[in-house]
Order: structure tokens, then C-alpha cells, then sequence
């Protein structure tokens, strides 16, 4: 089928993933349907598969490229010396990354179930790629005794399910700024890993007896 005149797929082909990721968010992706997305964009059906083979494509490469830019943001973002500061600095990042983003990572959470199971599997590696960047300064904590975290896993996983909360509940226009939301859930996750002060002097006092 031509394509309708005045479409390139420069143009039309993020307009395409633009209009599919406003729908998955607003109805689902098993209620949507490919005339509905061409609809939307304002295109004949047919046309569509001129910009995506089939809507599970369409699907798969809109989380994929949230969780790269996720990815490549994080890799970019300037990592300050010690774990607890690079810990405050990972907090602020995926807040004030994910705020601006609240539709993907409604549906980065909500639709994985409908991946196909390649798919499904290329998601949780880049995923999980991220979740090691946390996991790896919970461990740097943890070997310079300033963490005190019975799995690190576990930790990593509840912390960025705390962190993902913020984008149901909040309003730019609310009674906290983005940057006391962020101070305040820094300080959370800090409390939560942080080694209590009388198991730190404890610590402390077994490594100088064994010094002696």
C-alpha cells in the first residue's frame, strides 16, 4: 500500500510509537488494535505495517528503547566518590527520569507479560543491567562497611519499586517540589541500607582488636 502523501518515516514512524505508547498506557495492550493505533496517527490501517511488522513488535521496541535511554542516561549521569553519595545520586536520577516519563514506565511494568518469551528475554537482560548498576553500590557499601543489606538483590528490587511509586502520585503543581520529593526519598533509601551506629562501632572495635 502508498503511503499517504505528505508521510515519511521519519515523521509518521514516531508518531506510529507515539500514538501506540498513549494507548497501551490508556487501555492495555491486548484491548488495542492496529486500527485503532492507525486511527489514532490518522493513517490507513495498512499503512501501519509499512513503519512495524505486527503490534507485538511495536510493543517490544518501545520498551526497548525507554530501557536504552534509561541505559545510556544513567551511563551519562556524572558519579560522585563513596556509596552513599552515588546512592543519593541514583535515587535523584531515576526520579527525575522516570517523572518525565510516567507512560513507559507504566507500560514497561505493566505489559512485559505480553512479550513474547525472546522478547520477554531481551527486556530482562537490559533490565537487569540496570538494576546491577544499584546492586553494585549496595555491595560497595557493603565492603566498606557503611551498608548494612541482608541480600542486595532483594534491596535493589524493593528500592526501585519504592522509587517507580513517585510517578502514580505526583503533581508538579503538588505541595512538594520535585527536589524535596527527591530529598526525601535519598533520605529513605540512605536509612534503609545504611549500617545502624551501634553495629558501625562494633565494627569498628572487632577490626582494631584484630589490628592488635
Amino acid at each position: 500500500m502508498a503511503r499517504k502523501t505528505g508521510s515519511h518515516s521519519d515523521i509518521t514512524g514516531p508518531r506510529v510509537r507515539a500514538a501506540a505508547l498513549r494507548l497501551f498506557a490508556a487501555h492495555g495492550f491486548a484491548a488495542v488494535s492496529m486500527r485503532q493505533i492507525a486511527a489514532e496517527v490518522g493513517v490507513q490501517a495498512g499503512a501501519l505495517y509499512l513503519y512495524t511488522p505486527d503490534k507485538q513488535s511495536l510493543l517490544f521496541d518501545l520498551l526497548r528503547e525507554h530501557m536504552q535511554e534509561v541505559l545510556d542516561a544513567w551511563a551519562a549521569e556524572e558519579k560522585p566518590d563513596g556509596p552513599i553519595n552515588q546512592l543519593e545520586t541514583f535515587t535523584r536520577f531515576h526520579i527525575r527520569f522516570h517523572l518525565e516519563r510516567p507512560e513507559q514506565v507504566f507500560i514497561s511494568y505493566m505489559e512485559l507479560r505480553n512479550l513474547e518469551q525472546d522478547n520477554f528475554k531481551a527486556l530482562e537482560n537490559m533490565r537487569r543491567q540496570y538494576e546491577n548498576s544499584l546492586e553494585a553500590i549496595l555491595k560497595r557499601g557493603q565492603d566498606e562497611g557503611v551498608f548494612d543489606v541482608d541480600d542486595t538483590k532483594l534491596t535493589t528490587l524493593a528500592l526501585i519499586a519504592m522509587l517507580n511509586g513517585v510517578t502514580s502520585w505526583y503533581k508538579p503543581d503538588g505541595r512538594l517540589s520535585l527536589s524535596r520529593v527527591e530529598t526525601i526519598y535519598s533520605d529513605m533509601a540512605g536509612k534503609a541500607v545504611r549500617m545502624p551506629r551501634w553495629k558501625e562501632r562494633q565494627r569498628k572495635l572487632e577490626a582494631g582488636r584484630a589490628a592488635e
